[in-house]
């Protein structure tokens, strides 16, 4: 079944908010916490976490940029996109709990690609995964710990999050049918 429709920035603020209370919530008492975005659509909603965190525990919490291209398991029918966010940790993620943020989870090949990447770089104590919209559709067994929405949304619809580094008021989460599954 077709539908479209558009999610406001207020609705994704507030989803944020309580992603960030989840976090310090479950990490009040964790000391070596860090927050990775998957680049490219994780980045800024790590950003986000990191700062709304950081001011409810009233400590920093450092933040980063997890780059998944070669770990991704479609290297051989898609080439490798250069690199617009390379990986940048700048905390060290031995025995620490590290946050993986993205905008959208659906299958969790990309989750798991981040997963491979972070291995790479060290060995964390634990990692938990945050996703702004967890559309379904899992074709790995891989969950996010904190997410801002939960919606089915059919694999011939597209879900684009927009989020504004410049101007907070203009975030939406498009969902719309694709074009070409007409």
């Amino acid at each position: 079944m077709a539908y479209s429709r558009t999610i406001g920035s207020q609705e994704i603020h507030g989803a944020i908010d309580r992603m960030v209370e989840a976090v310090a919530g479950a990490h009040r008492e964790t000391s070596k916490l860090g927050i990775l975005g998957i680049s490219d659509g994780g980045i800024l909603l790590s950003q986000r976490l990191a700062r709304g965190v950081s001011e409810k525990l009233g400590r920093e919490i450092p933040f980063g940029v997890i780059d998944i291209s070669f770990h991704r398991d479609d290297i051989s029918t898609n080439p490798i996109p250069k690199a617009s966010n390379p990986t940048s940790i700048p905390f060290d993620i031995q025995n620490a709990t590290v946050i993986l943020a993205d905008d959208v989870l659906s299958t969790g090949r990309s989750l798991r690609a981040a997963i491979n990447e972070i291995f790479d770089q060290g060995r964390p104590a634990r990692l938990q995964a945050a996703a702004l919209f967890d559309r379904g559709g899992r074709l790995l067994p891989l969950r996010p710990d904190f997410t801002g929405f939960e919606e089915f949304v059919p694999k011939d619809h597209n879900v684009a999050v927009l989020l504004s580094e410049d101007d907070p008021s203009n975030d939406e989460i498009r969902i719309s049918e694709q074009a070409n599954c007409k």
